[in-house]
């Protein structure tokens, strides 16, 4: 369970792949326009790593060394099409709007790289759980990244969220009068939020850190006074 636990934390928060890692820059910054976009991609990342790294971990003992990369490249490709066409087929108008980036998971080196480190290393459970849970990272990022983005930019919240569900709205939290902050939901912006997660994360590290030391110097102190009463006793 432990060695469960550690994956589930590495994948959302000590190794996340974007605010530890950053890797898979481009559709993160690309597509986290607002909410709807930057989630529907961040799903689609999940299924194909959750996937990839279970098949990878079922084939691994088959494939030879040499070759690897190779059939890695095609077994995340064909999940990356069977992912493509189900956009295309069930959710057409969002299709249109993520456009290229969807194929392009398959270049993902969030994805390769996990194949390659993790599941091609190690059994079905782990690997699964490492992908989903690798992919959950990358998702609350590109989440909170869209949300953060479309919330300056816009003032709205869930726009486009009509194209998943025609009955659907976004919410303006903002007046209607509100001008709008172009440089948010432009690349510049994406590099300013980002920017400010990762010092976030970096700083909450250091804190925890910071409170880790305190508490081994206090245990170290209390093991020292220990030690000079059991003396005195003595």
């Amino acid at each position: 369970m432990n060695a469960y636990k550690e994956i589930i934390l590495n994948g959302t928060w000590k190794q996340n792949s974007i605010l530890a890692q950053l890797l898979g820059l481009c559709p993160l910054l690309a597509i986290s326009t607002n909410f709807v976009n930057a989630v529907s991609l961040g799903l689609a990342t999940v299924v194909v790593m959750l996937l990839a790294n279970l098949a990878i971990s079922a084939l691994r003992s088959f494939i030879p060394y040499e070759i690897r990369i190779p059939v890695f490249v095609l077994v995340i490709a064909s999940l990356v099409t069977v992912v493509d066409l189900s956009f295309n087929a069930f959710l057409h108008d969002l299709y249109l709007v993520l456009g290229i980036f969807i194929p392009l998971i398959v270049t993902n080196c969030i994805v390769l790289a996990r194949v390659e480190a993790f599941a091609a290393k190690n059994g079905l459970a782990a690997a699964t759980l490492d992908g989903a849970m690798m992919g959950i990272g990358f998702v609350w990022v590109i989440a909170l990244l869209g949300l953060i983005r479309e919330f300056i930019g816009q003032g709205t919240l869930f726009s486009g969220i009509e194209m998943i569900f025609p009955s659907a709205h976004a919410i303006q939290v903002l007046p209607e009068s509100y001008p709008g902050f172009l440089i948010a939901i432009l690349p510049p912006g994406a590099f300013f939020v980002l920017g400010f997660m990762i010092a976030g994360r970096n700083w909450l590290e250091a804190r925890a850190n910071e409170r880790q030391r305190e508490q081994l110097r206090h245990q170290r102190t209390q093991g020292k006074s220990g030690n000079a009463i059991a003396s005195d006793a003595a």
